[in-house]
């Protein structure tokens, strides 16, 4: 670099020279002698034409060095940022212009099904707000929030890296989980990146700013609420189970589910961003152990209800054992509207594909109805789509799912 820079400087230095003797600056003194003697020497007289062309071929020396250098730089720049080959500077441009004018995406949940979620739509817009929950409190998440006292770090960690944008090897980094009889046993290197970062600047929010840098993410990722919570369920039988990782335990009909402390505060950035959110999607993801714990928190419901953006809710695509067998979609779309109230949701997008009965026999499971009617008598819109992964059936396709969302953003959105 310090090499083209010199020689770009020598350009600039021949080009000011040669615009010197073009407009015979008489401040050039005893060099501009000097030129006069030699094309005296050269042509046998003086004559200022001859000193013009001089300027001029000077000129035109100097240009090609600045044209020559400024296309080193540039490429010495562009081989350090974009390591790739394959990849141009113009597609890497245009792609980043056309993601920037993308819709105002605010997504609610937590689990494997926001991810799906993310991991798609990040090729639409990069103007994505992951608003997620903290109500975790099993596996890693649980033991770094009951030894730090810390909120749980696992689900925000698998959005930061859906929503990444870096080398494969990094992902595989923060998804890394130790093994062996260790005290790091169970642990996610992601997790304790994430709680050590909380550590250093003091706040889980900072945090996952820094980690976003790390990860070169597109968009954002922001805790529903930085304080520390349990998530509660009320039985039908009127039996109370605490906490998250307990709720499928108990194999029981859920009436609703609540926090403790009942009054949480919400992040101001969450708020923030459902109010100025083109298009909010609840989901996918488990019903009671992911979507709703965001929206108990204070000010998320009233901020859902009150938005003017397209609410849609992708309703997942099987029961789960524990939490919702037996649900059809209305049955999803009513509990949410119970704890969130009317007008939480515009739209309800489901599957329309067929999942193999193997799947659903191994997952304790069953096909979602998709009870239209009923639906439509929540006050709803229904969108049916095939959103079932080829390699991985009874999940999403992020793919699929983006799709169909960004179809629904720009068409139902328009109406609404």
């Amino acid at each position: 670099m310090k090499r083209w820079f010199f020689i770009f400087a020598l350009g600039v230095m021949l080009v000011s020279f040669g615009l010197a003797l073009v407009f015979n600056y008489e401040y050039l003194g005893r060099v501009e002698e000097e030129i006069f003697r030699l094309i005296y020497k050269l042509f046998g007289s003086y004559d200022y034409g001859y000193l013009l062309l001089t300027g001029i071929g000077i000129v035109v020396v100097g240009s090609c060095i600045m044209l020559y250098s400024t296309g080193s730089i540039i490429r010495s720049v562009i081989a350090v940022l974009i390591p790739d080959k394959s990849t141009r500077l113009i597609d890497l441009i245009y792609r980043e212009r056309k993601l920037g004018r993308g819709p105002a995406v605010t997504v609610i949940g937590g689990g494997h099904g926001l991810s799906v979620l993310l991991r798609g739509i990040k090729s639409s817009t990069s103007n994505v707000s992951a608003v997620v929950t903290v109500a975790d409190d099993g596996g890693s998440s649980g033991r770094l929030r009951e030894e730090l006292g810390i909120i749980p770090p696992g689900d925000l960690r698998n959005c930061l890296v859906a929503l990444a944008d870096t080398e494969p090897l990094m992902e595989k980094l923060f998804q890394y989980r130790f093994e062996g009889n260790t005290v790091l046993a169970g642990h996610s290197f992601g997790n304790l990146f994430i709680a050590a970062m909380n550590e250093v600047t003091g706040d889980m929010e900072t945090a996952l700013k820094e980690s976003s840098k790390v990860l070169a993410v597109k968009g954002r990722v922001i805790p529903a609420s930085k304080e520390s919570v349990r998530l509660d369920a009320v039985m039908t039988d009127g039996t109370v189970v605490e906490g998250e990782s307990q709720i499928p335990e108990a194999h029981k009909k859920i009436r609703r589910v609540q926090l403790f402390p009942r009054k949480v505060e919400a992040v101001p950035a969450a708020i923030e961003a459902i109010e100025t959110a083109d298009a909010i999607i609840l989901g996918p993801g488990s019903l009671y152990t992911s979507i709703m714990p965001n929206l108990l928190v204070d000010g998320v419901a009233r901020a859902l209800r009150n938005s003017k953006a397209i609410k849609i809710y992708i309703c997942n695509v099987m029961t789960q054992a524990g939490e919702t067998d037996n649900y059809s979609a209305s049955a999803h779309a009513k509990a949410i509207l119970d704890h969130a109230g009317k007008g939480a949701i515009d739209y309800v997008l489901v599957n329309s594909a067929p999942i193999p009965q193997e799947f659903l026999k191994a997952n304790k499971a069953t096909a979602v109805e998709v009870d239209e009617d009923k639906i439509n008598a929540l006050g709803m819109g229904l969108v049916k789509e095939d959103l079932v992964s080829e390699t991985d059936a009874g999940r999403h396709d992020p793919d699929k799912l983006c799709k169909a969302v960004i179809k629904m953003i720009y068409e139902l959105g328009k109406k609404g």
